[in-house]
């Protein structure tokens, strides 16, 4: 088995939201088609399916293999991150291995989530469910959706005693301070999420991209492009036409519904759904965002 699996690239990686359609909120195959296109045209280095704004934790087993089919179908020899919703080793690794049943000879890396903060039942952790798999592992630090908070410094001796680990996705706030520890203790590729809300200050501390579902990636990927052309003035250039949609697609609670509204405002998805516990979008913000993508045409930053 191969316990070296190949690092993370560099660049921006795409967090697929999941559309849903009809009164029963089925899984809209042709919109998640549109999203992967979207995110292949922008240059994304590979796409992270069923993570927490992709609702994987809502999904029943066929929908969510479905999804991978689809991802592998429409976007082969695109790398591919799934996340395990599951907190507890035994569930994380069914789930894992009914996923993987579906891939064939493409080998995804599992996005797992920090489960505890004790070093060695975190390292036994990861440890199972890459053996149990073969899988490299992505360690998503996102304490909003696991509710554990790890010290970066003890993050770090799990990661450098656990040589399948393929990144991190530094989640915990301040992301820019977490980054930059976390580089300078590690060699793996550390990414920001969180819509891209901290890209610029995760940049300059080090982080290798960003992982998130932010509604236009392209713009994401030239601010990463920018950074590495002529640092964190040129990415800043390049961001700031950006930063109010950014920010506001961030809010808590409601941002995945925006998000998915911008899809439907994009002719990507045709119904801006969630599922249950995720909020839907309030009548309130609908102006709003109209505003704000109005903003980003006259802009005519892309």
């Amino acid at each position: 088995m191969n316990t070296t699996p190949d690092l993370l690239n560099r660049g921006l990686w795409g967090v697929m939201a999941t559309p849903f359609t009809g009164e029963s909120l089925a899984v809209d195959e042709q919109g998640l088609r549109n999203l992967i296109d979207l995110y292949r045209e922008a240059g994304a280095q590979g796409l992270v399916l069923l993570g927490v704004f992709g609702e994987g934790a809502q999904l029943d087993d066929v929908e969510s293999a479905r999804i991978v089919e689809i991802a592998l179908e429409h976007a082969p020899g695109m790398r591919l991150v799934l996340g395990l919703p599951d907190l507890k080793t035994d569930t994380a690794i069914a789930r894992a291995t009914r996923l993987l049943a579906v891939c064939g000879e493409t080998k995804p890396a599992l996005m797992v989530q920090v489960n505890t903060n004790d070093v060695d039942e975190l390292a036994a952790h990861f440890a199972a469910i890459h053996e149990a798999t073969g899988a490299g592992i992505l360690v998503q630090d996102y304490p909003v959706a696991s509710g554990v908070t790890i010290p970066n410094d003890a993050l770090a001796t799990v990661v450098n005693a656990s040589p399948f680990v393929v990144g991190i996705k530094a989640e915990a706030p301040p992301t820019a301070v977490a980054i930059g520890r976390l580089t300078s203790l590690t060699t793996v590729p550390v990414f920001g999420g969180l819509g891209g809300l901290g890209l610029l200050d995760e940049l300059a501390a080090g982080a290798a991209g960003a992982m998130t579902g932010f509604s236009y990636p392209e713009a994401l990927v030239t601010v990463v492009e920018a950074f590495d052309r002529g640092g964190f003035t040129a990415a800043w250039e390049a961001y700031l036409p950006w930063m109010p949609l950014v920010n506001f697609e961030a809010q808590a609670k409601v941002g995945l519904a925006i998000r998915k509204s911008v899809f439907v405002e994009r002719g990507l998805f045709e119904n801006r759904a969630v599922r249950p516990p995720s909020q839907v979008m309030p009548d309130e913000l609908i102006p709003l965002l109209s505003a704000q993508l109005a903003a980003v045409n006259e802009a005519g930053v892309l």
